[in-house]
């Protein structure tokens, strides 16, 4: 079959292949200084000339050939060519002979070197090539901890090498058994689906041995369940570590398309996806745990006041689906885009916000009122006392003093009578008793709110307080700016925020994005010491907050603009999705 195939190509093509002329030269240099002078020593094939030491000593009278060996199977041959053959003795015929045997040798001793030589160097570059695919696929695996983007890596890997398939799939574990995750080439899911249920996958994945099928046809293991195109089939289990992690399977719609370096090399490439696959898995494992975590951290906060129950939650998919739409914005916001590790930050910034309240006394946390009904029900006493020492009527102004302790914003006549009645002191039995104590006028005064001003800065230690708390976590370098996210998320434009009174660009974009949403919320539900707000008039706070220059006025105008699709994308976020646990729990005592 090869002397067939190798009559189709030039005597002198057939030669070079295992043995240059340059060097063949050489050997006949050597040679030809033993042999009788105007001797012609040539190389044949098939009896024809091929390579002469000098073609131009002619005519001759007999011609001595001694074969060459070699691993070609070729019909190879030296000879020497003579003039005056019959002058010569047995002796000299002897000799030439012999220098021919030599030559011969020679020349097959440098063939089997040159062969030896050739596939060291086969053996080198494929060694290399593998190990340059194992490290491009190391790199390529390894760029993401995501487990979507390990099994696009692995796709792709499997595209852009050598590997002759038109189609594959990567099958993971699932409760039910195997499910095809991703795949490439084929028209539609179910031309993989159908590999699943037969045989010869229920075999992968018992022996953990990758295996090709170079006529799928006919292997009763495919149980007919393979569409038309295919024919080859290189099927592979993804191993880890511990564990069969899923199952690689690419196909081709010709017979024999693979063979067993093709094997060797999705081995190669399944193995080092195994382990990017565990570590994903590991990886959003670790992440569930995580947002579990602060998800019960920041429920803790809420449960402190049943009126702030689902703040955290709100403002964290707010403030998701606002980042989202901000990305997709092409006017005022055309640089600003945010990743997906981008929004997981923004999401935890939301949840995590109000952390730092655990550190904030519980009275002022919780307090409904300007004053307590304890202090409320003595000043009541006195009221009552007054009046009847100095028989007056006393209960409208008691009811007027109530009803200021519970308003957030007093008119200036109220303030006004707190003012006067503050003054007012009597004596009962040499004792003088003033109507309100220095401390009761001044929460009473308080012109908006309920809390003094020692009572406000206790709650603004919470953003400070809350990245005292969350600094002791090592949170992974894609939540670098969490924390600082959650300190600003208080601060305003014109440097009248809190804790640190920063200004303009030094607050971040998610800062000042969080500090819209949180707004919003706030004013939206109704608190222990006011209603909710209504929707139009919480946007109409906001508004005239970024006129006064506190917020960022094009922030605000997108929120405002686009209000119904960040509360309707509010509430599609789902960056916490837990990852399927692995089911395909199979030790790999023989896995090669």
């Amino acid at each position: 079959m090869i002397n067939s195939m190798n009559t189709r190509i030039k005597p002198e093509i057939r030669l070079k292949r295992f043995i240059r002329p340059q060097k063949l030269k050489v050997f006949f240099k050597k040679a030809t200084a033993l042999l009788p002078e105007n001797s012609l020593l040539c190389a044949y094939i098939d009896n024809s000339p091929v390579f002469c030491a000098d073609p131009s000593l002619y005519p001759f009278e007999k011609t001595i050939f001694t074969p060459v060996v070699n691993d070609a199977d070729e019909n190879l041959f030296i000879g020497v060519s003579l003039q005056n053959f019959h002058a010569l003795s047995e002796k000299e015929i002897n000799q030439i002979k012999a220098v021919l045997e030599f030559t011969s040798y020679s020349i097959s001793t440098h063939i089997e070197s040159e062969k030896a030589r050739r596939l060291l160097g086969e053996e080198t570059l494929s060694k290399y090539r593998e190990l340059s695919i194992l490290h491009r696929s190391i790199v390529e695996l390894n760029n993401s901890l995501k487990l979507k983007d390990v099994i696009k890596a692995l796709i792709k890997e499997c595209r852009s090498s050598t590997i002759p398939a038109e189609m594959g799939a990567v099958y993971l574990p699932e409760e039910n058994g195997f499910t095809v995750f991703d795949s490439f080439g084929a028209d539609s899911a179910e031309t993989f689906e159908e590999l699943i249920g037969c045989s010869l996958f229920t075999d992968i994945i018992t022996s953990l041995h990758g295996e090709i099928l170079n006529d799928a046809k006919q292997d009763h293991r495919c149980e007919n369940k393979l569409c038309g195109k295919i024919r080859s089939i290189l099927i592979m289990p993804i191993p880890s570590p511990h564990l069969c992690e899923g199952v690689l399977v690419l196909t081709s719609k010709h017979t024999n398309a693979f063979n067993a370096a093709h094997l060797k090399h999705v081995y190669t490439l399944a193995s080092v996806a195994g382990i990017s696959i565990s570590n994903a898995y590991n990886f959003e494992s670790i992440r569930v745990l995580m947002d579990a975590l602060l998800k019960a951290l920041a429920e803790a906060i809420d449960a402190r006041d049943p009126f702030t129950a689902g703040h955290s939650d709100r403002v964290a998919h707010l403030a998701v689906s606002f980042a989202r739409l901000i990305s997709q914005e092409d006017n005022h916001f055309t640089e600003t885009k945010f990743t997906d590790e981008q929004l997981r930050e923004i999401f935890y910034s939301g949840i995590l916000h109000d952390i730092g309240k655990i550190g904030i006394k519980e009275y002022v946390l919780t307090k409904k009122t300007r004053l307590p009904s304890s202090i409320l029900d003595v000043i009541g006493m006195r009221m009552k006392l007054f009046g009847i020492y100095h028989h007056k009527e006393w209960e409208s102004d008691y009811d007027r003093v109530k009803q200021i302790n519970i308003s957030l914003s007093p008119q200036q006549d109220d303030l006004d009578f707190i003012h006067n009645i503050s003054e007012i002191k009597f004596n009962i039995n040499g004792a003088n008793i003033q109507l309100l104590q220095p401390e009761e006028q001044k929460s009473l005064l308080i012109q908006k709110g309920n809390l003094t001003p020692e009572e406000r800065r206790e709650i603004e230690r919470h953003p400070a307080e809350s990245k005292r708390i969350l600094e002791h976590i090592p949170f992974h370098e894609d939540l670098a700016q969490l924390l600082t996210i959650i300190c600003q998320h208080h601060e305003r434009l014109d440097g009248s925020g809190y804790p640190s009174g920063i200004k303009g660009d030094d607050i971040l974009i998610q800062s000042q994005m969080l500090a819209i949403v949180d707004i919003y919320d706030a004013i939206t539900q109704e608190r222990h010491y006011k209603p909710a707000t209504p929707q139009s008039r919480a946007l109409k706070i906001l508004e005239q907050e970024a006129e006064e220059g506190k917020l960022n006025k094009h922030l605000v105008k997108f929120f405002i603009d686009n209000i119904l699709e960040i509360l309707k994308g509010s509430d599609s976020i789902n960056l916490d999705r837990p990852v399927s646990p692995r089911f395909c729990k199979i030790p790999r005592n023989n896995l090669n």
